[in-house]
């Protein structure tokens, strides 16, 4: 079942995001050589806590932390730890607030130091298949419009894309249906009807788009451990607009891809 938001649930769900935009930016701050990423999930715990939010990772289906931070290869759902951040890594951090009720979820994935020229390439294509997707979620498309849009956009430039992996609806609940995958065909899929809220996240390999899950049941990583990019934004569908309620403007303060 899809459940529609009224304006006056899509309001909340924005504060939800700017609280979430300026804890993405916090963490933006830290992301550099050196820094331990359990470190970047203390600084987001924190901020969320602090701003009447709370993450909306932290214990879901026993997820033990409040960032998804995947470097490299992993494409989504690794664990903050003990890893410490060099020179030449790219690391997606992703991340959702709940606050009020709903949920709002965004991602981002940030080079640290001199990362090389071809993975550079990478993030600003993924990058840029999230605007090319949100250009096709509108009122009276399809979920089939975002993912094609998105597919055709990073097969071109010579990448694959995730299928095992999708975006979702998400309010009251982090995930909630639709699924919106980041690949597929024109006019295949639910229809987007006003109320909708979607998070659209390409999720993009150098490499196969094949992956593979780690033994804790969470990490998916790339099967030939080739670098893989992330980003996301939530979005609502209205009959006359679409809005990107969340925000890579406080990163972007800090960093930009």
């Amino acid at each position: 079942m899809i459940h529609y938001k009224t304006e006056e649930e899509v309001a909340i769900i924005k504060e939800s995001a700017e609280i979430l935009g300026k804890a993405h930016g916090e963490v933006a701050k830290h992301v550099k050589e050196g820094v331990k990423t359990s470190f970047l999930d203390k600084i987001a715990e924190e901020y969320i806590r602090d701003h009447d939010g709370v993450p909306s990772f932290k214990g879901y289906n026993g997820f033990p932390s409040s960032l998804c931070i995947s470097v490299n290869e992993v494409v989504v759902h690794g664990f903050p730890g003990e890893y410490v951040l060099k020179d030449g890594d790219i690391i997606s951090i992703d991340c959702g607030v709940f606050h009020q009720g709903f949920h709002s979820d965004c991602a981002y994935t940030y080079p640290v130091g001199e990362v090389s020229p071809s993975v550079v390439a990478l993030l600003k294509t993924t990058k840029e298949s999230l605007y090319r997707g949100i250009e096709n979620a509108v009122f009276n498309n399809r979920t089939g419009d975002i993912g094609h849009a998105i597919q055709k956009f990073v097969e071109a430039k010579g990448y694959t894309v995730v299928r095992e992996l999708v975006g979702h609806g998400l309010g009251r609940n982090l995930h909630e249906s639709p699924e919106v995958p980041n690949y597929g065909k024109r006019g295949s899929g639910p229809l987007l009807k006003e109320g909708m809220v979607l998070a659209i996240e390409p999720m993009v390999n150098l490499g196969t788009r094949n992956v593979v899950q780690e033994r804790d049941g969470w990490t998916i990583r790339t099967a030939d451990r080739k670098p893989s990019a992330h980003y996301e934004h939530t979005v609502a569908i209205f009959k006359d607009r679409t809005e990107v309620l969340t925000t890579h403007q406080y990163i972007e303060e800090h960093i930009k891809i």
